[in-house]
């Protein structure tokens, strides 16, 4: 399987060099236009080359953007209105999202509190889309249908995105008047292609994960149709301004090079993950995925059942990692969550989830998931730590 997961990189690579070449990217475009940020050659050729790669009409690719959560965020606010009904139709969304649909906390601004209407599509039992259900889902008139790529917190597959493209087809033939939004975080560079390569309107992510390559300081990126991605410019800045303003703080160069080593370290992930996977399914934990399943995205989920065991796997991964490793990873409540989080995070860039962490909510089944990983041995090293710990052995 690692010799499958290394194989991938070549194509992936070529994928991101034809985008540079195309795009005739030079030292010149790693610097930034101060104040507006008007007129910024090198941030407009990164947003194309981040098109090209997803295979977009267009991509805004913003420093501004403080996290996934925050680039969804503005999608969302962008491009509906009020009035409009959003689907979920992967379950329940990221906890993050939770307080901005409207579903908890109240006074902040969610979309319930502008009028727009919420639904959501229960999974199958088998944590499946309930593609059988969904003519009916969407017999009420929809602006938009989200769907999660990721697991999230939740105990379930990963949508492939050969599944994607079948429920855009589904979608735009049922209600063609609705718009299908993938927050495609954790997944991006991990099959041949993206979902706006195979239907979806509008994508959105985080810089600190897959696409960062590991060494994005921060930021976000939407990408789809044009008028979409203008629009969600619009909220994340001004009507007006839109994707013409944001300064790029001259750190262009780390985004054209983070996007360039994407492929190698978000292959590395898929190996770290599998490695995980491999060590505690032999412990008869249950995993998800199973050790050399296909993936669609980066997260390996352990199942503990118990908070010790999950309190104790993020001890030996802090205890493991380069930054922090003297930090005792306790439960605590993190802006955006209902519960608290035990988190294993010692990596370079703070929450950087393309490096080597591990996290989990402290509530039942009590789920550790692990992503990221920049090499094989890093991951090996911090599982040897886990069993350690997890058997009663010595920790020093």
């Amino acid at each position: 399987m690692i010799e499958v997961r290394s194989q991938a990189v070549q194509p992936q690579l070529a994928k991101v060099l034809a985008a540079f070449q195309a795009e005739r990217v030079g030292s010149h475009h790693f610097s930034s236009v101060s104040g507006y940020g008007h007129n910024d050659l090198g941030r407009d050729t990164l947003d194309r080359v981040f098109a090209r790669v997803l295979g977009a009409e267009q991509a805004a690719v913003r420093l501004q953007f403080v996290s996934g959560t925050h680039a969804i965020t503005a999608a969302l606010f962008g491009v509906l209105r009020p009035g409009d009904r959003l689907l979920s139709i992967t379950g329940r969304p990221y906890d993050t999202l939770e307080e901005v649909i409207g579903l908890r906390g109240s006074g902040q601004g969610s979309l319930a509190e502008f009028g727009i209407h919420y639904d959501e599509l229960a999974l199958t039992p088998s944590g499946d889309v309930d593609e059988a259900a969904l003519a009916d889902a969407l017999s009420v008139p929809t602006r938009m249908v989200l769907i999660q790529r990721s697991c999230g917190y939740s105990w379930r597959p990963s949508l492939p995105v050969g599944q994607i493209a079948r429920l855009c087809e589904q979608i735009h033939s049922l209600c063609p008047g609705s718009l299908v939004f993938v927050d495609n975080c954790y997944g991006e560079l991990v099959e041949p292609q993206e979902p706006t390569d195979v239907g979806a309107d509008l994508i959105a992510g985080s810089l600190i994960k897959n696409l960062g390559g590991t060494i994005a300081p921060t930021g976000g990126y939407v990408a789809g149709r044009a008028e979409l991605v203008e629009q969600a410019c619009c909220r994340l800045t001004a009507p007006g301004i839109g994707a013409e303003g944001g300064t790029g703080f001259d750190l262009n160069r780390l985004l054209f090079q983070g996007l360039f080593l994407a492929p190698q370290m978000v292959a590395e992930a898929l190996i770290c993950a599998d490695l995980v996977a491999a060590v505690f399914a032999a412990r008869g934990q249950a995993v998800q995925p199973l050790p050399g399943a296909d993936r669609s995205d980066v997260i390996q989920a352990v199942r503990f059942g118990a908070p010790e065991p999950l309190q104790e796997v993020c001890r030996a991964f802090q205890a493991c990692s380069p930054i922090g490793a003297y930090v005792d990873p306790v439960p605590a409540p993190m802006p955006g969550y209902a519960s608290d989080l035990v988190m294993a995070g010692g990596t370079f860039i703070d929450g950087s989830t393309s490096e080597f962490s591990a996290d989990g909510p402290l509530r039942e089944p009590y789920v550790l998931y692990s992503q990221g990983g920049t090499h094989r041995s890093h991951a090996a090293l911090a599982l040897a730590a886990a069993l350690t710990r997890l058997e009663g052995g010595p920790t020093d």
